[in-house]
């Protein structure tokens, strides 16, 4: 008898999943909870594939040999408890694809700036003419690449829901960034548990693969003094220390690696900011480990456009700059904006809470905040922090209503930051939607 392949989402990364899936010969079937977008219907009607939505049919998906969870659905979902309480094995996307390649993984992750590094890195490997695929949280779904659209290389972007659930996956290039509390309200409020899911990206590693991270994170030295990783190690940091690997001196970047030194000056990066100093720093460490030529990372690492929602420069309206950072959906990403300008600044924040501890970003409030305006369907727990700690609040219900109010408080050589601390399904579709939606309104001031 075939063995029976459930898929629990039918989004980029179910759908990819469950064409992997067919390929190999499973009896295979999609269920989505909530409705699947006729782009992903189309692709798995092509395929002949069974799907379902706006439900989980119990005796079509408990009969399962193996469950592939889209990273969306958390562990606590029913059927997720009720497959468990079968002991059905439950597999991210990212652990079925694995199965089936063996071309070189890069993974990426960490609480902030994953997104940039993966784009970075992929923008890298592709100009030095490498067969390189872009998967994740971001490009499109391995399962799919690795069925229909093999690579050499893949530079994968990994949330903590990713990481989760793959168990015999590795990385042979493994970089993790940062870690500061994100989507604690899937890890039972604990931090450790998040941790935990970071640090997967290392797991079954060799002293053949790579683990590249930063040197000053205080939760990472912490854990890899437990964890006595495997992996040769690359640490990063702004400035030189002993055992670094990647650091600036004398406004010159340097990367040591065993395929020799790589060095340029700081000042042609074409991202800026502290924060995308490590982001340059990961990626220019992970294409010199693979022998990419030195002029090649020299250009990428000058020529890189950046990544849309991050930081993202809209316009320069009577003097004010307008700043897209929809992608900032913890409170960690929006100190790095705050961080990163100079200006005062007017900040649109707000959205779905996700057990958000503001107090990370109250001193830059105090210090660059003009006004605060908080744009969601529930302000609350955002004024019992912030009011009497900005001088001018205000509330807005749209996208229109925060940009027409920000308009009207911003001065001459101020920004406006959309930086929302928070995740958008309270009034968007998704992070994209919000920025899109800021942007539509700023240009039509």
């Amino acid at each position: 008898m075939k063995k029976r392949i459930v898929i629990l989402g039918g989004g980029e990364s179910g759908t990819g999943a469950a064409i992997l899936a067919q390929a190999k010969g499973f009896d295979t079937f999609v269920s989505d909870f909530s409705v699947i977008p006729a782009k992903y219907k189309e692709m798995l009607n092509a395929h002949q594939i069974p799907w379902e939505e706006g439900k989980h049919t119990e005796e079509l998906v408990l009969n399962a040999d193996e469950i592939i969870k889209s990273p969306g659905i958390p562990d606590k979902a029913p059927v997720i408890v009720k497959s468990k309480e079968k002991n059905i094995p439950v597999i991210s996307e990212i652990e079925f694809a694995g199965r089936y390649t063996t071309s070189k993984m890069i993974c990426i992750t960490g609480s902030n700036g994953k997104t940039t590094t993966t784009m970075l890195t992929y923008h890298i490997l592709q100009q030095a003419g490498l067969d390189v695929g872009l998967a994740g949280n971001v490009g499109n779904s391995l399962a799919l690449q690795v069925a229909e659209s093999p690579h050499d290389y893949y530079v994968i972007e990994l949330s903590s829901f990713q990481l989760d659930n793959m168990y015999t996956f590795k990385a042979d290039i493994a970089i993790l960034l940062n870690i500061t509390p994100d989507h604690l309200d899937r890890y039972n409020y604990d931090m450790q548990n998040y941790i935990n899911a970071k640090f997967r990206i290392i797991q079954n590693q060799t002293e053949q693969d790579t683990f590249i991270f930063w040197n000053d994170d205080p939760v990472i030295a912490r854990e890899i003094a437990k964890r006595t990783p495997e992996a040769t190690l690359y640490p990063f940091s702004a400035e030189f220390k002993p055992g670094v690997k990647g650091y600036t001196i004398n406004n010159n970047v340097m990367i040591e690696t065993s395929n020799g030194t790589f060095t340029m000056e700081q000042d042609i990066l074409a991202l800026t900011g502290k924060h995308n100093l490590y982001n340059s720093l990961a990626a220019g460490i992970a294409a010199r480990i693979l022998d990419i030529q030195d002029e090649k990372i020299r250009e990428s690492l000058s020529d890189f456009a950046g990544v849309e929602h991050r930081l993202e420069k809209v316009l320069r309206i009577r003097g004010v700059d307008y700043i897209n950072d929809s992608k900032a959906t913890n409170v960690n990403s929006c100190w790095y904006a705050l961080q990163s300008i100079e200006t005062k600044i007017v900040l649109i924040l707000g959205g779905t809470d996700k057990g958000n501890d503001y107090s990370e970003i109250e001193e830059l409030v105090r210090k660059k905040a003009r006004a605060l305006i908080f744009l969601g369907v529930d302000n609350t727990k955002l004024h019992d922090f912030f009011d009497g700690k900005a001088d001018q609040i205000e509330d807005a219900h749209s996208m229109e209503e925060a940009v027409s109010k920000a308009y009207k408080l911003a001065e001459k050589g101020d920004t406006v930051l959309l930086s929302p601390c928070c995740a958008s399904f309270d009034l968007f579709k998704n992070y994209e939607d919000r920025g899109e939606q800021f942007k539509a309104c700023v240009r039509d001031l």
